[in-house]
Parts: structure tokens; C-alpha cells; sequence
């Protein structure tokens, strides 16, 4: 055998090989990523200027800015929560466009602002957080869908509107004094609650008819208007994740930045990739024969692994095979179980007791079946022809009769 060499063997994965395993993988990613593209492209001109009144987009607000300038409220944008509180006050209402966006303090921060006047807060949508704060005691339903809804309610605005299209997110409230409107299976998809300060807050459960598209639809601008116009100034805060006050030492991390709906899109993500693992996952079953196109000889599989393992220089592993093929041939040659035909101590002496009388033993016969790796390419050889010799020692009939063997 020649020696060793150190070059890249045929055992190494190869470049094709890798792009052919990993082909599937990656067309799958390439399908998901250009997937997310085209649906934020789709999507993009929809939720572009949502809920803006600078906006004239179908999801934007700008009709309703224009309405209420004509009706003589001044429209002003803001997107910090220290803009938004500064501008609160007696004669002004608040719009918070996203409370869900708000943090604990900021939110804290605009309602003790606003709570020291009379003006109104008008929050759309509001989840339970920013409800335990500008309006304890009220809970936050499971959703519905957005639907012309009549008021029911004693509210003013509400009666004078009628019906409109309200839904969206329900709320229950435990203030007595609170206006119950537009309900939704039983709960209210608007919700006024007066404050000790004289002013009050409203909840939208669906911020449906602020939109364009929808402003003309049924009595959606006239309770527009009356919700945003009861006072001259109107301070449209629409919340920003560049807003240095959203963390408390001023610097959002990049967790922070990512929206949540992401967050549930990797878990679902994961979800699918661990249930695709298991379909595609090796079963364990009985072996199913095949019958093979090519039948390939004995000899040759045999000298494709000896060349396997002198491309490697993998000595150590081809003398451990050849060992262990001669010794599964002894063992019932020698009347050993199979199961014991690579356990010295049970092994050696049978073979031994079959040796001829002159035949070495001992030592030399636990080196040539349990022995160390050979040091180079000769000694392979040799040790190979050794076995050799000595299975034909084992069969010969014409070996001497079996001698005992000593207990050490």
C-alpha cells in the first residue's frame, strides 16, 4: 500500500454535494423571502399614511382634518409623548392614533397631563394596558367585526350621528356614569367616561370611520366630527418608535424595534419547520427489500473500501475490520456464540485449543486478533496474511488433535 497522503479524500463532502443537499433549503427561503417582499409591496399602498390626517390615502385621515378646519378646529400633529402632553389643556382634545405603542411610562406620563384638564382623550383601540390607565375599571372583550352599528346610547354625538360603522375591539366598564354606544354582541364599541376634572375619555373599539374611503359611509363624519370637534384645538399624536422617551434611558435596543406581530411570526415559523422536520424524518421500520439496477461484485465493493482507506491512511480501521471478519469466521469454527466472538477471554482459548500442537499461542494469538493498529502499509500486509494463516490453520483437517490450554 502506498503511504499516506493528506489532500482531500473522497470522504470529504464536496462542493456539489453540499449545493445538492442544501438546494431544497434554500429555494424554500428564497419562496419565503421574496413572498414577504411582494406582500409588503401589495400591502405598502394601503398602510401608507394610516390613520394621517396630513394623508389623503384611503387609510389615511386627511378628510377629517379638512372637515374639522372648515368647522374651525385647528389640526396640529405631533409624535412624542412630551409634544402630546405639553399641548394638552382645557380647550384641546387629544387623539392618540396607536396606544398600543405607548410604554408604561409614557402612557403614565400623557395621562397626567390630560387628566388635570377638561378637554377630552380620544383613544382608538386601546388595549388593556392604556385602558388601566385612562380608564380603570374598564376591560378590554374579544373583538368583532367592523359593522354598521345603531348608538343605543343616551350620548348626544352618538344620537345626532346614528348609525355608523363601528366594531372592532369591545369594552365593559364599571363606571356608572359612563356612555355605553354602537354595542357589539352586548358590549360597547365606543365608550365615553366623564373625569373629575370635567373633561372626559373617549375609547374606539375600530378606528374605521376616521379612514377616507369611509368618512362618507352612513353617520361616520358626522360622529367624527362631534367626537374631535368639541373643542377649537385638535392634537393628533401619533406614536413613533423614534420617540426617545418609549425607554427609559432614552436608547431602544433593536428588540425593540421589531413589532410584535413578528415575534409570532418566528414562533409560528418555528412551529412549521419543526413540523416539516418530523415529516420528513427517517421512520423507524422493518427493512423493505429492493432490487438493485446494477449488481455490483463482492470483489469490487471490497477493493473500493481497501482504496477508501489507503486514500485516508486509515490503517487503524482497515486492520479493526480485518480482525473482526476473522474473528466472526472463528467463532463457530471454534463452537464460541457469536455473541461472545469479540470477548477475549472467551474467545482465545477455544482458538487456541485448536491450534496444532506446534502452533504459536498465548501472547502472539491475542496480538494478532486483539492487537494495536499496524505502524505502516508492510505491517498491514503482513498482518493480513497472518489471519489468513491462521483460519486455514483452524479448517485444515489435517491439523493435530486439540490440546488443552493452559487456565492463565
Amino acid at each position: 500500500m502506498s503511504a499516506p497522503t493528506t489532500g482531500t479524500t473522497s470522504l470529504a463532502p464536496s462542493t456539489r454535494r453540499l449545493w445538492t443537499r442544501s438546494r431544497g433549503l434554500l429555494a424554500g427561503l428564497l419562496v419565503l423571502l421574496l413572498s414577504g417582499i411582494g406582500l409588503a409591496v401589495l400591502r405598502s399602498g394601503d398602510q401608507h399614511g394610516h390613520l394621517d390626517p396630513r394623508s389623503v390615502d384611503r387609510h389615511g385621515s386627511g378628510a377629517v382634518a379638512a372637515l374639522l378646519a372648515e368647522h374651525g378646529v385647528d389640526t396640529r400633529v405631533v409624535t412624542t409623548t412630551e409634544e402630546a402632553a405639553a399641548a394638552a389643556g382645557p380647550d384641546t382634545t387629544v387623539l392618540v392614533a396607536d396606544p398600543e405603542l405607548l410604554t408604561s411610562r409614557q402612557l403614565g406620563t400623557l395621562r397626567q397631563a390630560t387628566g388635570r384638564t377638561a378637554g377630552r382623550t380620544v383613544l382608538l383601540t386601546p388595549g388593556q394596558p392604556a385602558l388601566d390607565v385612562f380608564a380603570p375599571g374598564t376591560e378590554a372583550e374579544a373583538p368583532g367585526d367592523v359593522q354598521p352599528l345603531s348608538p343605543d346610547c343616551a350620548l348626544p354625538a352618538a344620537r345626532t350621528a346614528g348609525d355608523a360603522e363601528l366594531g372592532g375591539a369591545r369594552y365593559s366598564t364599571s363606571v356608572r356614569a359612563a356612555d355605553r354606544c354602537y354595542p357589539s354582541d352586548g358590549k360597547a364599541t365606543l365608550l365615553r367616561l366623564p373625569s373629575t376634572a370635567g373633561g372626559d375619555t373617549v375609547v374606539l373599539g375600530a378606528p374605521d370611520i376616521l379612514y377616507n374611503h369611509r368618512l362618507a359611509e352612513r353617520g361616520n363624519a358626522s360622529l367624527a366630527l362631534q367626537l374631535l370637534g368639541s373643542h377649537k384645538h385638535l392634537v393628533w399624536y401619533l406614536p413613533s418608535v423614534s420617540d426617545p422617551s418609549s425607554t427609559q434611558d432614552g436608547r431602544r435596543s433593536f428588540f425593540d424595534l421589531i413589532p410584535s406581530g413578528w415575534r409570532w411570526a418566528l414562533l409560528q415559523l418555528l412551529i412549521a419547520a419543526a413540523l416539516t422536520g418530523f415529516w420528513r424524518a427517517r421512520r423507524l421500520g422493518p427493512l423493505v427489500p429492493e432490487r438493485l439496477p446494477v449488481t455490483v461484485p463482492a470483489a469490487e465493493t471490497t477493493e473500493g473500501h481497501a482504496r477508501l482507506y489507503q486514500q485516508a491512511g486509515a490503517r487503524d480501521r482497515a486492520a479493526d475490520v480485518l480482525r473482526a471478519a476473522t474473528r466472526t469466521r472463528l467463532a463457530p469454527l471454534t463452537g464460541v456464540p457469536p455473541t461472545h466472538a469479540h470477548t477475549p477471554d472467551i474467545l482465545l482459548p477455544a482458538v487456541s485449543a485448536r491450534l496444532p500442537a506446534d502452533a504459536e499461542t498465548g501472547t502472539a494469538l491475542r496480538t494478532l486478533l486483539f492487537g494495536p493498529p499496524p505502524a505502516d502499509d508492510k505491517a498491514l500486509v503482513a498482518l493480513a496474511d497472518q489471519l489468513d494463516n491462521l483460519e486455514r490453520s483452524i479448517m485444515s483437517p489435517e491439523r493435530h488433535a486439540p490440546r488443552e490450554h493452559p487456565d492463565s
